[in-house]
């Protein structure tokens, strides 16, 4: 069995994130690496269509569209969230995770899931969504800004190999 295995501080075997600006793909080729993830959650859910037949005891069911998503939580790293202009910059950099989703920016992402060995093995998750579900919360007992984001799927989910160059 190749189990995923990602190990924390293993720059070949850690989950990485790289989100993309797409409406400035051609000054973004290097992308955001979102840093400080707490976890991740791949939704892959297909939705169903039920209809009842007078001639079956059981109601039949067939598979539809898929809505999927990704949804993780993170500790807030001020210029990953905020950028370095605010709203309105030309990269995932410049605009941070806040302005993306304030400006509603459809993004490429592209999550490589990890790998037990050296990172030639290693399987990524990639598409277009959009930024929403940010609700960064601050407490006593979690002294750090923390917050969840969820990155909705527009479309389908590609699924490789990493590549040396994670921006095709």
């Amino acid at each position: 069995m190749a189990y995923i295995n990602p190990a924390p501080g293993n720059a070949n075997a850690e989950v990485v994130l790289t989100i993309h600006h797409t409406d400035k793909a051609s000054t973004d080729a290097t992308g955001m690496v979102v840093p400080a993830l707490q976890d991740v959650t791949v939704n892959a859910a297909n939705d169903l269509f039920t209809w009842t037949q007078l001639d079956e005891s059981a109601k039949k069911q067939i598979a539809t569209t898929a809505t999927n998503s990704l949804s993780m939580n993170l500790v807030l790293d001020q210029a990953t969230f905020f950028g370095s202009t605010g709203s309105g910059g030309t990269t995932a950099v410049t605009s941070g995770i806040l302005g993306m989703s304030i400006d509603k920016t459809r993004v490429e992402f592209t999550l490589y899931l990890g790998d037990n060995q050296d990172g030639s093995e290693g399987k990524q998750i990639s598409g277009f969504g959009y930024i929403t579900g940010l609700a960064p919360t601050v407490s006593a007992d979690a002294p750090v800004w923390v917050s969840p984001i969820t990155i909705t799927v527009d479309g389908e989910y590609g699924i490789g190999t990493r590549s040396p160059n994670p921006y095709p």
